[in-house]
C-alpha cells in the first residue's frame, strides 16, 4: 500500500473553527448570493493552511456556531458554500497553470530560435581573428543561452507549485464540512 492509500483510509483529521456570528466566515465586501459568497481572507487562510499542515491526510472541518446562529436558515448552505469556493479558486489555479505552461512553449519557441541566430552569428563571428569578434562571439554564446532561463525556469521548477496548489484546492473542493454548536 502507498503512503497515499493508507492516508485516506485513515480517519479524517477534524480542523474547528469557531465563529459567533455566520456572517464572520464570509467577505463582508462581497455582494453574491449567500451560497456563492467569497470566505473571508482569515478563514480561507486558515483552511488552507489547516489543510496544508495535514499534508496527504483527510481532513474535515466542523463549524462551531452559537445555537440561535445554526438556527438561521443560511447555516443550512454553510457546507456548499465553503466547497463553491474552493471550487472556483481551485479552477482558477487550474486557469494559472493552463496559462503559466502556454507562456512556458511559448517563450521555449521563442528562446530556441533565438538561441540558434545566436549560435549561427557566433559561428559567422569565430571564424574572424579579431579580439573584438572573438568577444561578441563569446557574448553572444552566453546570451544566447541566457535567453532559455525564462522556460527552463518554468518547466523546471515553476509548474509544481501552482500543480501542488490545485491539487490542495481539488482536495479542499469536496471537503466534509459539519456544523456544531458551541458548547
Amino acid at each position: 500500500m502507498t503512503a497515499n492509500q493508507i492516508a485516506h483510509k485513515a480517519a479524517p483529521a477534524t480542523v474547528e473553527l469557531r465563529l459567533d456570528r455566520v456572517s464572520r466566515l464570509y467577505n463582508s465586501l462581497d455582494p453574491s448570493p449567500f451560497q456563492e459568497k467569497e470566505l473571508d481572507a482569515a478563514a480561507d487562510d486558515y483552511i488552507v493552511g489547516s489543510a496544508e499542515d495535514l499534508g496527504n491526510r483527510p481532513m474535515r472541518l466542523a463549524i462551531l456556531l452559537p445555537e440561535d446562529e445554526l438556527a438561521r436558515p443560511e447555516a443550512a448552505h454553510i457546507a456548499a458554500s465553503i466547497r463553491y469556493h474552493f471550487t472556483l479558486r481551485r479552477d482558477s489555479e487550474r486557469r494559472r497553470l493552463r496559462t503559466m505552461l502556454w507562456r512556458g512553449r511559448t517563450s521555449l519557441a521563442i528562446g530556441i530560435v533565438f538561441l540558434v541566430v545566436c549560435l549561427v552569428a557566433r559561428h559567422l563571428l569565430a571564424g574572424s581573428s579579431s579580439a573584438i569578434a572573438q568577444i561578441f562571439s563569446e557574448g553572444l554564446l552566453i546570451v544566447g543561452w541566457v535567453a532559455m532561463w525564462g522556460p527552463l525556469d518554468i518547466f523546471l521548477y515553476g509548474w509544481w507549485p501552482i500543480y501542488s496548489r490545485h491539487k490542495l484546492l481539488q482536495r479542499l473542493s469536496s471537503l466534509d464540512v459539519e456544523l456544531r454548536p458551541i458548547k
